[in-house]
């Protein structure tokens, strides 16, 4: 039963989550408030290993969160699930492109999109930026200030470099660990 209801999830995410992986997020955070199938702490480390592992990230979520929640059949489900509709609506709409491209209507679709997906996007990153600086809640008591350090330099740096993304990622995992080595150590030792 769950592998049905993890394909649906994961189907009508794939149907609904224009704009790339990024705009999955609202349907995946839905997901987690829903069936409790991980946390949003283990959704934001998926979406940081989905972002560095080569693939398209709203796949790489998909996989990692099938894997989450009953392993590496779970993981193929939710991997297929997430596809299936991509590719049905890409073979629909190559048929009939060439005889639409210049319609007013599908032009005016298209156009209405984009401020939609760009407000999840924006939508999503206000939510991780709250589940990644903010220990519980808005609760300026409760920030964690080496994140917020951590954040700000990397958007100081993102804006005078403009550097290609996956760079500030390295940039983040790196500094991550090395804030981290304490806890790091004690699993070894």
């Amino acid at each position: 039963m769950i592998y049905l209801l993890l394909f649906m999830e994961f189907f009508k995410i794939g149907i609904f989550s224009f704009g790339g992986g990024y705009a999955t997020l609202p349907f995946l955070y839905h997901m987690s408030d829903t069936y409790h199938w991980f946390s949003y702490d283990e959704l934001s480390r998926m979406l940081a290993i989905s972002s560095i592992t080569p693939g398209p990230v709203g796949l790489n979520v998909a996989t990692f969160a099938g894997f989450k929640t009953v392993g590496i059949t779970g993981s193929i489900d939710a991997t297929l699930a997430i596809m299936i509709p991509s590719f049905i609506i890409v073979v629909f709409i190559s048929k009939i492109l060439k005889k639409f491209k210049d319609n007013f209507y599908t032009k005016a679709v298209l156009y209405a999109l984009r401020p939609a997906a760009a407000a999840m996007i924006a939508a999503v990153g206000v939510r991780l930026f709250k589940t990644s600086i903010f220990i519980s809640g808005f609760d300026i008591d409760k920030v964690d200030f080496k994140a917020l350090i951590l954040f700000l330099l990397l958007v100081a740096i993102s804006l005078k470099l403009k550097k290609d993304p996956l760079v500030y990622l390295l940039i983040g995992g790196v500094c991550g660990i090395l804030l981290n080595l304490h806890h790091i150590a004690g699993l070894f030792f």
